[in-house]
Formats: structure tokens, C-alpha cells, sequence
């Protein structure tokens, strides 16, 4: 079956893979403790042009937001996040088993807005029962978002004045950062997202590692005792090496950066073929995840052919899907795609 279900389908970059082959047999300490993940970490600090990052690798999103949001808070406090967000809608409850509410407020195309967070973190303070209420501590943005979207620097920059305003911190979910990175519509870069975010991660598992997040605290901010904390939460990796090793490939010679440009080309392509077959967006994604509005009989034979997400009802005959390209998607899987879609 052709495969545009998501961007984590794949293994791992081959250079990834051998690499891991080639220190195999490398006696190394554990824990993090090891000198791939030291030059990981120094790799990364270059690139966000933040000498002073603290960096913790962790094997996954969902364990990196909860991880984080737990970490961060206090037992009173709660995160707010889009209503769309992955900490609201996908992640299992994960944060709310932590004992944090997830607070959401409106999403639009999986962003929020500055002036809503100002609104709701106004009338939160002003309310005269706030004493009995879930405490705002954090606000969660991710980055692309859920529908593929993405923050312009003002639009960051709005938010972070807010998260300051209010003196709580900012966090930006990296999952698929490299592909909002590479984006041929983006003023992002990861320099800036260090300057207005108070934590984020970037991520490896969606950009061409096996597993692994890169968790960056960019303004000397992590909590005391993280590793503890880690291993308490049940997220520390006596093999550390094997999430080292992986980073410290991605951030040699670009790769990461350019796995993720070829992963924006690829969708290009699509989103064209697309257009050629005149399907209908759903909105307009200026990344790797794509969104089309099929009818429901359309949707069933191509699902004979062709792995997607459904993502979302339209209407009454009529679905939202989502077509994912990757670091690992080929111009034939899209001219294989060309010849299937009708």
C-alpha cells in the first residue's frame, strides 16, 4: 500500500542508522552521561544561537509534555492550549493524569491568539473566586500546529509579551518543528523561537530519528533536579546514548535542516497535483501535513490504494484527510499518487 498516513512511519535516516551500528559496540556511560550526547547538546546550542541552553533528550512527545508540564507547574496550576491542541485532544488524558488540567481556549487553524490569551488570563485574575479555580501557570503552543499551520515571529512575539505580562512561561511543542523550519512561508527560526519561548523541544521522531526529542531550556530556566524528576515520571533512558547519537547526527552537516526542506518539497509537489486534480483544501497548510475535502464514496476507494488520516467530519457527505509527506517520502510515491487519485 502507498502511504501518506503520517511523518513517523519510517525507521530512521540511514546515516542515523549508521551511526547507531557503528558505536554499537562503544562502551559508554549512561543516563545522558556520554560525549554523542555532549555534542549533541553543543550541536544544538549552536544552532539555536543560545550558548547557554540546558538540553535534556527524551524518547517521545507525549512523554516530553507531560514531563515538562508537570515539571513546570505547580499542584494548583494548569496549562491553557488551544482547543485543538495535542495536549487537549490527542495525548490520552496524559497531562490530566499528571493531576494538571489542560484550560483551553478558541483555536483558529490550531493557533491562538494573543488578544484571547490576554482576554482569558484577565478575566481569570479579575474574577473574585479565582482562589478557587485551576491557576493558569503556562501557556502550550505547538509549532507546526496539529493542522499544520504556523506562528509568524510577530505572532510569537505577541504571545510571549502576554506569557511576560503575566509572568508564566511559554512552551512550544516541536514535534514537527524541522518541517515548520524549512516552510517556504515562515519568518521562524529556531534563534528566535529560543528568544521568545521559555522551553520547547525539538523534535526527532516525526524528522527522521527511530525516537527522541531534543528539550531545550533556552534561558538557563530548568527545573532543579530535572534528571530526578525524569526518572521519577518514568522518562529516563539508561541507554542514553541510543537518543546522543541520533541528535548528534541530525545536527551534523545540516541534515536535519535539509531532511526537513526535501520533506516541504515533497508536499509542494502534492499540494500541485492536488490543485491539477482540483481537489478541495481544507485549509491552506504551508507545511508537510495536507489537508483535502473528500466525498465519502471518493474517500472509500481510495482508501483501497492509498493510507491516509481521516481526520475530521465536513459535512454530511463529505470528509477532511489528511495526506503527510515526510523526510522519507520519494518523487515516485507522489507520481505513484498522481496515477491513483482520480
Amino acid at each position: 500500500m502507498l502511504s501518506f498516513e503520517s511523518d513517523y512511519i519510517q525507521g530512521a535516516h540511514e546515516k542515523i542508522l549508521e551511526r547507531l551500528a557503528k558505536t554499537n559496540r562503544e562502551p559508554l556511560s549512561g543516563y545522558g552521561n556520554d560525549k554523542y550526547c555532549e555534542s549533541a547538546k553543543e550541536k544544538i546550542r549552536q544552532a539555536c544561537g543560545c550558548e547557554e541552553a540546558e538540553i535534556f533528550f527524551l524518547t517521545g512527545g507525549t512523554q516530553t509534555n507531560q514531563i515538562v508540564i508537570s515539571s513546570m507547574l505547580k499542584s494548583y496550576e494548569g496549562v491553557a492550549a488551544a482547543e485543538t491542541g495535542h495536549v487537549s485532544v490527542h495525548e490520552a488524558g496524559a497531562i490530566e493524569h499528571s493531576g494538571h488540567k489542560v484550560l483551553t481556549i478558541p483555536g483558529h487553524e490550531g493557533k491562538i491568539k494573543a488578544e484571547e490569551l490576554a482576554a482569558y488570563l484577565k478575566a481569570y485574575w479579575e474574577d473574585s473566586s479565582h482562589e478557587h479555580m485551576v491557576f493558569p501557570g503556562m501557556v502550550y503552543i505547538s509549532h507546526p500546529t496539529e493542522y499544520g499551520t504556523l506562528y509568524t515571529e510577530r505572532e510569537l512575539a505577541d504571545i510571549a509579551g502576554v506569557c511576560g505580562e503575566y509572568s508564566i512561561p511559554l512552551y512550544l511543542d516541536g514535534a514537527r518543528l524541522g518541517y515548520g523550519l524549512m516552510s517556504r512561508e515562515t519568518d521562524v527560526t529556531l534563534a528566535k523561537i529560543a528568544k521568545y519561548c521559555d522551553v520547547f523541544y525539538i523534535g526527532g521522531t516525526k524528522v527522521g530519528a527511530l525516537c527522541g526529542e531534543a528539550l531545550v531550556f533556552p534561558k538557563k530556566n530548568m527545573p532543579a533536579h530535572f534528571l530526578t524528576l525524569v526518572k521519577q515520571k518514568g522518562g529516563l533512558l539508561a541507554k542514553g546514548r541510543l537518543l546522543g547519537v541520533q541528535f548528534d547526527t541530525l545536527f551534523t552537516d545540516d541534515l536535519y535542516f535539509r531532511i526537513s526542506a526535501h520533506a516541504i518539497e515533497m508536499a509542494e509537489r502534492m499540494k500541485e497535483m492536488f490543485r491539477e486534480k482540483g481537489k478541495r483544501f481544507f485549509l491552506d497548510s504551508p507545511t508537510n501535513q495536507q489537508f483535502l475535502i473528500l466525498e465519502d464514496g471518493e474517500l472509500a476507494r481510495l482508501k483501497e490504494q492509498v493510507n491516509f488520516d481521516i481526520w475530521e467530519r465536513y459535512d454530511e457527505g463529505h470528509t477532511v484527510v489528511r495526506f503527510a509527506t515526510s523526510w522519507a517520502t520519494e518523487p515516485e510515491d507522489l507520481e505513484k499518487l498522481r496515477e491513483i487519485m482520480p
